[in-house]
């Protein structure tokens, strides 16, 4: 007498293996751009968005439950970030050039993003993916900042070669008042 029940035949739906091929093209997206960040390769991390990018981390406020429609900021007001692929390349050539004194000794980092979802957004070969990221710095030999948060990407596809790009990267920063000294890390 057997316990177990009978295996039934096993069929693979076309959009499920889509989903998943999707969901691990995300994902590897985000551990190689963690990877560039980790090793300092910023140069090669700004290759990963499209020339059309807006990086943005709103300031936000803590606001009553009647209230937490205001709490994150709008687009026009203070942010912490408001960057363009052409203002990041110029953060990017500061670090290069030695000038950038927050950096110098450069900060170690470890960036984790987890709990990844991917839909498709309203445009062919445009996807919205949401995740949470922890990013750990270390500076010299006691300065020590923790970043947490959420992220909401809207990713397209490169017409020439297909891959994946960050089009538009919004950041949520759990914390409202950034207790590190600077932030001149990546998120």
């Amino acid at each position: 007498m057997s316990i177990h029940p009978p295996e039934t035949p096993r069929t693979t739906a076309p959009a499920v293996d889509e989903d998943m091929r999707l969901h691990f093209e995300v994902q590897r997206l985000y551990a190689v751009e963690a990877q560039l960040l980790d090793q300092h390769r910023y140069a090669d991390w700004l290759e990963l968005f499209t020339d059309d990018l807006h990086y943005w981390a709103p300031v936000r406020t803590n606001r009553l439950r009647r209230q937490q429609a205001l709490a994150d900021g709008s687009p026009g007001e203070v942010a912490i970030f408001d960057e363009t692929k052409a203002s990041l390349a110029w953060r990017i050539r500061r670090f290069d050039s030695g000038m950038a004194w927050a950096e110098d000794p450069p900060s170690r980092t470890r960036h984790l993003v987890t709990n990844i979802l991917v839909r498709p957004a309203d445009e062919p070969g445009e996807y919205v993916a949401e995740s949470s990221f922890l990013c750990y710095r270390n500076r010299l030999e006691r300065e020590v900042d923790l970043y947490a948060g959420g992220r909401t990407d809207q990713l397209r596809r490169d017409p020439d070669d297909g891959r994946l790009l960050i089009a538009r990267r919004t950041i949520l920063i759990d914390q409202n008042v950034i207790l590190a000294k600077n932030i001149s890390t990546f998120l």
